[in-house]
C-alpha cells in the first residue's frame, strides 16, 4: 500500500488523520482532490456511516480509503447530536451555532448553568481496500462540557469538551498533545495494528 485516500471533506479531520498516518510514508490524498461529491450518510451508527464514506471513496478513486465518522454524544440529550454532529452545524459547518444549540437545549431542560454535563466523543474509522476487504474500528473519549467555549485549537466541538482527567478543553490543547489522548487516536491505534499486517 503506497497511496491512501482520506475520505473526508472536513479539513480538520483530514489533517488529524494525515498526522496519524505520517510515519507510514504513504502518499496521502484528500478525497477533495478527486471529487466534491459527498455520499448520503444514512447509517444508524458511526461505524455504518464510516463504511458508507470509505466504500464511496474507494469506488471513486480505486485507491485504499480511510474514512472517519465521529461526533459528540451528550447523555442528557439522549446522546445527541451523535451521528448528526456535523448536521447540527448546518450547511455552512458553523459549529459555533451547533455549540449554542447544545447549550440552549441543556439549559432549557435543566435550568441550571452550574450543572456538570457529561459527554463523550466517539470516532469510527473504516479502511476499505481494493480487494474488497473492509475493517472498522471505534474509539471513545469521555469527559464533560464547558460553557462558554474555550480555546481556538482543533475544530468542531473541541472548545466545549474537557476530557476526563484534564482541566483544559480539546480546543485549549496543542494538537500534538490532543493527538495522544483523543477518541480518534484510540480508534487509530486499533486501525494501526491492522495496517501493520498489510
Amino acid at each position: 500500500m503506497k497511496e491512501i485516500i482520506i475520505a473526508s471533506h472536513n479539513e480538520g479531520k483530514v489533517e488529524e488523520i494525515r498526522g496519524l498516518l505520517k510515519k507510514y510514508k504513504l502518499k496521502i490524498h484528500s478525497l477533495k482532490k478527486f471529487s466534491n461529491i459527498e455520499p448520503k450518510e444514512n447509517g444508524n451508527t458511526f461505524i455504518e456511516n464510516s463504511v458508507i464514506k470509505a466504500e464511496s471513496a474507494l469506488k471513486i478513486t480505486g485507491l485504499p480509503s480511510i474514512s472517519d465518522d465521529s461526533g459528540l454524544c451528550v447523555p442528557a440529550l439522549n446522546n445527541d447530536p451523535g451521528i448528526y454532529s456535523a448536521r447540527w452545524a448546518g450547511k455552512e459547518k458553523n459549529f459555533a451555532l451547533a455549540i449554542k444549540k447544545i447549550e440552549k437545549k441543556l439549559f432549557d431542560k435543566y435550568k441550571n448553568k452550574k450543572k456538570i454535563f457529561r459527554a463523550f466523543f466517539c470516532c469510527a474509522l473504516t479502511i476499505a481496500l481494493p480487494d474488497g476487504k473492509i475493517k472498522s474500528f471505534e474509539g471513545k473519549a469521555f469527559g464533560t462540557l464547558q460553557f462558554p467555549p474555550k480555546g481556538e485549537n482543533g475544530f468542531g466541538y473541541d472548545p466545549i469538551f474537557i476530557p476526563k482527567g484534564y482541566k483544559k478543553t480539546y480546543g485549549e490543547m496543542k494538537y500534538s498533545f490532543k493527538e495522544r489522548i483523543s477518541h480518534r487516536q484510540k480508534a487509530f491505534k486499533k486501525l494501526e495494528n491492522f495496517i501493520a499486517q498489510l
